[in-house]
């Protein structure tokens, strides 16, 4: 070392600091990369996913390459910086003990700034722009100092197998449905906010069940073939949908449905009578109300079906589900439908507050207007206000639900009718759920 002049010791010993930040940046970037993103490129053939993927399906070899190759620059910076000290020390007339210790902390700080954090903080923001290119020289350093790296793994790998830990067994990265709804909100531009909507819509499947968003017994319009003929053949051409319901006197004893197609066939060939009718009627497909949407869209599937009627424990008609509520989860309602929409039922006034349909979807309100009325009980508002107040009400009495102050203003047949809802202050006093 004597013969190496001290400009030739710093020359070395910064191109030491700058191989020390090349393995910690290569080392962050490898494990900062985005593993799904990184499947995509390798899928699309790209050079340097695929050469990144690689050395990433042996991580216990990667780790150890660049902590190899890290630790033995580091202890050689160390070793060049201590010769460095006691030269300048002899020439400066200072103990060597004192040049020693202060070439310590000076090499500690400066490998700290430009070889530690600097690097790592650069590689975790740009993981790609380093791992990728950093990849064509790391697969070659593998390959001179395999042997050297196999042995190091194969003595951790037995002093971890003596504390039970199997290091072939790596954690799987798999998404739970919340991880991937997280994944997508958070995509922020680069997905469409109704692309957005849609897939947290497909997500949320399993979370809703067929009594969330059936049309209630109370809403159900059918036909009653006890009924005239004359009568029968009037409200089939008022119906608005292309599939009726058919009953004898009461939803209890039903039939089963009519398709408008059907009854257009049978009215072309001059064959439409009520027997004719009866003949033409389809069997009716039933589902139980506590079944998840993302199942029962399957089972639509597997029976060809596009409508059911929704049952509960004793078998009791409680309403009726067809593929579109299901499909409405997802996009959201389409146009052309003819039920009443959430709008209609909740009416803006001129105070701020809102006139709201006692037998409006809570779900529903909630989903429209961005409020948080709770869902696990009752599916309607009079039903919810009926649940909190343990009584029917009387006009007039003003209560608070869920922090919601609600007048209730019309009650008719044991049910509320119309209620006032004064959300702007609720939020005004709850701005932490803004």
């Amino acid at each position: 070392m004597d013969s190496i002049s001290t400009q030739m010791l710093f020359t070395t010993l910064g191109i030491l600091i700058f191989i020390s930040a090349y393995f910690s940046s290569s080392e962050t970037g490898m494990m900062s990369l985005n593993r799904y993103r990184l499947r995509h490129l390798e899928k699309q053939k790209h050079k340097g996913a695929m050469r990144v993927s690689k050395l990433l399906s042996r991580p216990d070899r990667l780790i150890g390459l660049i902590l190899i190759g890290n630790n033995l620059v580091n202890i050689a910076a160390s070793a060049i910086a201590t010769i460095i000290a006691l030269r300048i020390s002899n020439e400066m007339g200072i103990s060597a003990d004192v040049g020693v210790l202060t070439a310590t902390i000076i090499l500690t700080l400066v490998i700290l700034i430009f070889a530690e954090v600097t690097p790592k903080t650069l590689a975790a923001l740009y993981p790609e722009k380093i791992a990728f290119p950093s990849s064509i020289l790391l697969s070659l350093l593998l390959k001179v100092m395999l042997p050297f790296v196999v042995t190091v793994n194969w003595i951790t790998n037995g002093i971890l197998m003596l504390l039970g830990i199997n290091a072939e067994q790596r954690e799987q990265h798999s998404l739970s449905s919340e991880e991937l709804r997280t994944v997508v909100n958070e995509s922020g531009a680069l997905l469409h906010p109704r692309d957005q909507d849609m897939l947290v819509g497909i997500l949320d499947l399993e979370k809703v069940v067929v009594e969330d968003i059936m049309i209630p017994r109370s809403d159900l319009v059918g036909i009653d073939v006890n009924d005239d003929w004359s009568k029968i053949q009037k409200q089939l051409t008022q119906a608005n949908h292309t599939r009726v319901l058919l009953y004898r006197d009461s939803i209890d004893d039903v039939v089963g449905y009519i398709h408008a197609r059907d009854a257009l066939k049978l009215l072309s060939k001059k064959q439409f009578t009520k027997a004719t009718l009866l003949r033409a009627v389809r069997e009716l497909y039933f589902v139980p109300e506590g079944t998840p949407l993302n199942i029962q869209l399957l089972k639509f599937q597997h029976a060809k079906e596009r409508l059911g009627l929704v049952v509960d424990e004793y078998g009791d008609i409680q309403g009726l589900v067809t593929l579109e509520d299901i499909l409405e989860e997802i996009v959201g309602d389409f146009t052309t439908t003819m039920t009443p929409t959430t709008r209609d039922e909740v009416n803006l006034q001129p105070d701020g507050s809102y006139l709201v349909d006692g037998s409006a979807s809570i779900r529903d309100i909630n989903k429209e207007m961005s409020w948080k009325l709770p869902t696990d009980g009752p599916k309607t508002l009079n039903g919810l206000i009926i649940e909190y107040l343990e009584v029917i009400p009387h006009n007039n009495i003003s209560l608070r639900v869920a922090g919601y102050p609600i007048e209730i203003i019309d009650v008719a047949d044991n049910m509320i009718k119309t209620v006032r809802v004064m959300p702007e202050y609720y939020i005004n006093n709850n701005p932490e759920d803004e």
